[in-house]
């Protein structure tokens, strides 16, 4: 079951699902995040059995920035998630990125998942593109997690980028 308008305010309201909660933001079965902070990757890293190394990050403190051709950067939401254990959410671009020739990478949000959410963006056109902070750029939808399960525990709890 995916969580209409309704219950996402109810949800804010009662159990702070959302944090810095815009309501221009609610979609009839979603909300829209924003962009808050956006990272250039670089370094060497590395997926193995053992070991991770994850690249090095750098924040990018324009206000809006220029998303060179095929540039790959790493995007943080204002709102933060608070996500109980009864909830799972998945996110989905809005459809302006991919009209303008935008990607977006995004994941599960598990239940017990708590702080920002951070999304993979890449520019596949042969365009500049402008994105401005706080422009809406993804949609996240709740949905009802049935049975017991467990809070997540993973490294990027709390909203860490790398």
């Amino acid at each position: 079951m995916i969580l209409g308008r309704e219950e996402i305010l109810r949800r804010v309201q009662r159990d702070k699902l959302i944090k810095n909660f815009n309501i221009m933001c609610l979609q009839q079965a979603g909300y829209d995040l924003r962009v808050d902070t956006i990272y250039r990757i670089s370094g060497e890293p590395f997926l193995g059995v053992n070991e991770r190394r994850l690249p090095q990050i750098k924040e990018i403190r324009d206000n809006i920035v220029s998303v060179k051709p095929m540039e790959y950067l790493l995007v943080k939401t204002v709102e933060e998630i608070n996500m109980p254990l009864d909830l799972a959410a998945i996110v989905l671009p809005r459809t302006t990125l991919f009209r303008m020739g935008i990607s977006l990478r995004t994941g599960v949000v598990d239940p017990g998942y708590k702080g920002a959410l951070v999304f993979g963006l890449k520019n596949e056109s042969k365009l500049d593109i402008g994105i401005e902070r706080g422009a809406r750029i993804a949609q996240i939808i709740f949905m009802k997690v049935e049975g017991r399960t467990a809070p997540y525990k993973g490294r990027y709890n709390g909203g860490k980028i790398v």
